[in-house]
């Protein structure tokens, strides 16, 4: 029996549900860490090989975003194992029959994350479970067409330029991961002023000194290409991205992408955590101790999640993103200044923050 705890800690998780339909073939699991604040926002997740152990990191790094950002909820997450790739109709058959299962679940609200989007939402709500990052048509501000985690990660960046680490213009970018939230983050620091050196994807890399252009990544991503294939840049494979000649990596696709095997190489002097959980504990210390700075995830990419709690609260795109800014650049500030004051890793003053303010909300509980 004490395996079936094994997750378990002071936070959470409350509720580890495992869900299965034989009809649709709907293979599931549910994670809602704490709710001490409110009910669990956390994505959506659907990937053929996501475990139980990467949806409850997942949860606990929802939890925490939630509270470092101050809103009124907890974390959550949940992962559906299944290619996204499917064909449409079998797709939306399984996401459906997901939302039925968690209907009764009404301390868990899902939004879009890796494999799904707005239109899974709609369907998730169709069905009559809570969902956000909604199309537009429901009064949605819909994630992936706006780029509110990467309009975050920009506001982070413009805290580290303000605490002294490095120029936001002319600055080198990588991006690990040309999807919903790469692709933002190539358009919103190109705009900035940043010079995007290398952008990945799962079949290859595009390096290119004097700068890719957004709008062309665009175009060869529409043309059902890699982005390897943009011309004139050098290809290699996609692990190339993370120790590519820059000074802001972000990692911006699946977990644990740095690791004790590359975190020597990488050459950023700024690390935006763009994913959730892209670097192990290992790698962040080993970077801390090369004079890297790295902006943890559930503060650097907390952009989504905050659009999430806006729309629920039926506020406008605009007074989300305003909060997006101020909120993130807030947060990253005062970790930064934290970190470098008790010289510590930025991540362990980033915890603090998030469990003062959990700790405050799980203490008008009940005992």
């Amino acid at each position: 029996m004490t395996e079936r705890f094994a997750y378990a800690d002071d936070l959470g998780p409350e509720q580890l549900i495992e869900l299965t339909d034989p009809h649709s073939g709907l293979r599931a699991i549910v994670v809602v860490d704490n709710t001490a604040a409110g009910p669990a926002i956390g994505g959506c997740r659907m990937a053929p090989d996501v475990t139980a152990r990467e949806c409850v990191r997942l949860a606990r790094a929802m939890t925490l975003k939630n509270a470092a950002a101050g809103l009124p909820h907890g974390g959550g997450k949940s992962v559906i194992a299944a290619d996204p790739k499917m064909p449409a109709a079998e797709k939306e058959r399984l996401i459906r029959a997901f939302a039925r299962a968690i209907r009764t679940t009404g301390s868990y609200i899902p939004g879009p994350d890796m494999g799904t989007d707005e239109t899974a939402m709609a369907w998730i709500r169709d069905e009559g479970a809570r969902s956000v990052g909604l199309p537009r048509e429901l009064g949605g501000i819909p994630l992936d067409q706006t780029g509110a985690t990467a309009h975050g990660l920009l506001a982070a960046a413009r805290a580290a330029e303000a605490a002294g680490i490095l120029s936001l213009k002319g600055a080198r970018v990588a991006i690990q991961g040309y999807g919903a939230v790469g692709r933002w983050c190539a358009h919103r620091f190109a705009a900035a002023g940043a010079r995007i050196v290398a952008v990945s994807d799962s079949r290859g890399v595009a390096l290119l000194p004097d700068g890719l252009d957004p709008a062309r990544l665009d175009a060869v991503k529409a043309g059902g290409e890699s982005v390897a294939a943009y011309p004139g840049a050098a290809a290699a494979d996609s692990g190339a991205v993370i120790t590519a000649d820059c000074d802001i990596l972000v990692p911006a696709a699946r977990p644990d992408v740095i690791r004790a095997g590359n975190a020597d190489a990488i050459r950023a002097r700024l690390v935006l955590e763009g994913a959730n959980i892209p670097a192990t504990e290992e790698a962040e210390q080993r970077l801390h101790a090369r004079g890297i700075t790295v902006v943890p995830d559930f503060i650097a990419n907390a952009g989504g999640v905050i659009c999430a709690a806006m729309e629920l609260r039926g506020l406008s795109e605009p007074a989300a993103f305003e909060t997006i800014s101020s909120r993130v650049f807030a947060n990253t500030a005062e970790v930064l200044a934290q970190a470098a004051q008790n010289r510590t890793l930025p991540r362990a003053a980033a915890l603090a923050l998030a469990r003062r303010r959990i700790s405050k909300a799980m203490g008008f509980r009940r005992r």
